[in-house]
């Protein structure tokens, strides 16, 4: 089987980041990139191993980790798993957007409407 899931192990502390590796390692559809032990190099570590995944620490079930939007909007397709070691939970993230429609009439004047409320960023052409 091809491994086709690339996985960047960055949780801490280093127990929690064992644990999910010995889960991970011998999976035979799961490549681990590499493990962080400093939250200030996930960045670096994501540009350089161009993961689909990073598991990260989740710090409060009920509080998306403030890493994971930043991470997102810049690296929007890739997947966060954040993984509680306290709280014995974890949390799926990952970014999508969604396709707007509106009608625009089949005129001249229509098209050039869209056009410019899309120039002003509005939502609505």
């Amino acid at each position: 089987m091809e491994k086709n899931i690339r996985v960047l192990v960055a949780n801490r502390p280093r127990l929690m980041r064992d644990l999910v590796m010995a889960t991970i390692v011998d999976q035979p559809d799961i490549e681990v990139l590499g493990e962080v032990e400093d939250e200030g190099e996930i960045r670096n570590a994501i540009q350089r191993t161009q993961p689909n995944c990073v598991i990260i620490a989740l710090d409060r079930a009920d509080e998306r980790p403030v890493l994971c939007e930043a991470l997102l909007r810049e690296y929007p397709q890739m997947k966060i798993l954040a993984v509680s070691a306290d709280e014995g939970s974890s949390m799926f993230f990952w970014a999508s957007f969604n396709i707007h429609q509106h009608q625009v009439e089949a005129s001249e004047q229509g098209v050039l409407t869209a056009l410019r409320r899309v120039a002003d960023n509005g939502v609505n052409p």
